[in-house]
Parts: C-alpha cells; structure tokens; sequence
C-alpha cells in the first residue's frame, strides 16, 4: 500500500471540497471496498476524505412512499431498523446477510454502492426496487447508475448522501453465497411495486442486471411456477473456480424462483 494523506471533514461541503482539490482522492467510508483494493495494488489514492459519521450522510426515514436510507448508514444499521423491517422487510434481510459481522458494522450503503463490485448485494436491491441515488448534487435513477464492472455513474468528486427506495407491494432477495467471502455468486432480488415487476441479477455478470424475460414472466403472473418456461442463457456470464457460465445461468433461475417464494 502507498503512502496518502488522511483527511477528516467536518461536513459534507468540506468533503467535497477535499476531493475537488485533489483529483487523485477518493472518499472513504467504512473501508470495506476501498481498503482491501489498496491493499492489493489496485487503487492508490493520494488522499483519503473520510466521510464516516457525517451528519448529511445518516438517517432513515419513511418519505411519503419511499424509503430514504442515508448513505452513511451500515448494513448491521440497515438490517436492524425497524422503520426499514416494516417498510421494506426483504432489503432488511439482505443488509443482515452481507458479508460477516465486521463488514456489516463497518460497511456502508453509499460505499458499497459507490465501489459497485460485481457480486455486491446492495446494487440488486437498489435495480430491482427502481430506486434513486442522491448525490450532493442530483438524483440518479437506479437504471442509470450502473454502468459495468466498477462503473457507476458518479463523478470523481460526487459523494452518494442517500438512497430513495419506493416501497413496493412485494419483495425478496435470494443469495448463493461464495462459501468465503460471502458475496454472491449469484443473487437474485424480485419486486412488485410503483415501477411494475424488477427482477434484479448480482454476481453472475460483469455487473448488475435486470432480467427482462423473468420481468414479463412475472407481470403476467405473480407465481414461482411462471419462471418455469424462462430460459437463461450463460453467454457473457461469469465462470470461474468456483461457478461456470452454465451454472450461474441455472441459478438465476433457482434463486428467482426462490425469491418469488418468499415474497408470497
């Protein structure tokens, strides 16, 4: 790891000012991305600006029909909040099976968001909700904020300050874990809500995805069994040790059928 500079803001306003300053800053929230990338090689920031515990960044709230999730929040924060096990149950339950208990008490929704890993959890329900991303300075639809492997839609010098989930009719999340890291393999999070049916893909591609033909499926028909006729090619999905293609594209199917499920 290279050497950089800490630096700790005292409000939003300065941290944005911080990276504006300094091109090659990253912001830093509960170090569970970021960290572990420097420590590879991967990233070698100059600056540091860590944005933990900043007030504009904390908070959960109903806002008329939405659930508003502070960027700042962490998944441990996320998992046991009782506004959000009422408003939206199954993202409660997904925050409550990220990683292990260090990275969930450590770990936030803006940085988990911010690093998009491939097989992250959070941009699942995020894509399949139809949520949208507030910056410091504009909102960003979940289908616009995804853009690939490590790619998002954020600005070198934009800090994600909150999250805005409608909060839908149903909803659920099925994750097969990599036996380690716990991230997914393959997690599949399904939605009836405001935007209609969202079937949302983690982990078996280079990024987060929606799958069209399991959406039309299910709109058609609330049903676990309707996903019976829904083919899922394996081209262009990830294969490795641990999954090939084909198997990641066999449990898309399971894990939707899954999720269905357990969203009645």
């Amino acid at each position: 790891m290279q050497d950089f500079s800490f630096h700790k803001p005292q409000n939003l306003a300065a941290a944005v000012d911080t990276l504006k300053k300094r091109p090659e800053a990253k912001a830093l929230g509960g170090g569970q991305s970021l960290i572990p990338v420097m420590k590879l090689g991967l990233a070698a920031p100059s600056d540091l600006v860590s944005v933990a515990g900043l007030a504009e960044l904390r908070g959960i709230k109903v806002d008329g029909k939405e659930l508003v999730v502070g960027a700042g929040m962490t998944h441990a924060e996320v998992a046991d909040s009782a506004e959000v096990k009422k408003a939206i149950p199954a993202l409660a339950a997904l925050a409550g099976h990220i990683g292990d208990a260090q990275v969930r008490n450590r770990g936030t929704l803006g940085g988990s968001l911010a690093h998009d890993d491939p097989a992250a959890d959070y941009p699942a329900a995020v894509l399949a909700l139809g949520a949208t991303v507030v910056t410091d300075r504009r909102k960003i639809a979940a289908d616009d904020f995804f853009r690939g492997l490590y790619q998002t839609a954020l600005g070198a010098d934009e800090i994600v300050t909150s999250v805005r989930f409608p909060i839908p009719e149903k909803a659920a999340y099925a994750k097969f874990a990599h036996p380690a890291s716990k991230f997914a393999l393959v997690g599949v999070m399904v939605a009836k809500g405001p935007a209609g049916v969202r079937v949302a893909v983690t982990g078996a591609g280079p990024g987060v995805f929606r799958q069209a033909d399991m959406e039309r499926a299910l709109g058609g028909r609330w049903a676990a069994d309707a996903l019976a006729g829904v083919a899922v090619k394996a081209e262009g999905l990830n294969a490795d040790p641990y999954g090939s293609a084909e198997y990641r594209a066999h449990l898309i199917g399971v894990m939707a059928r899954r999720a269905v499920a357990a969203a009645g």
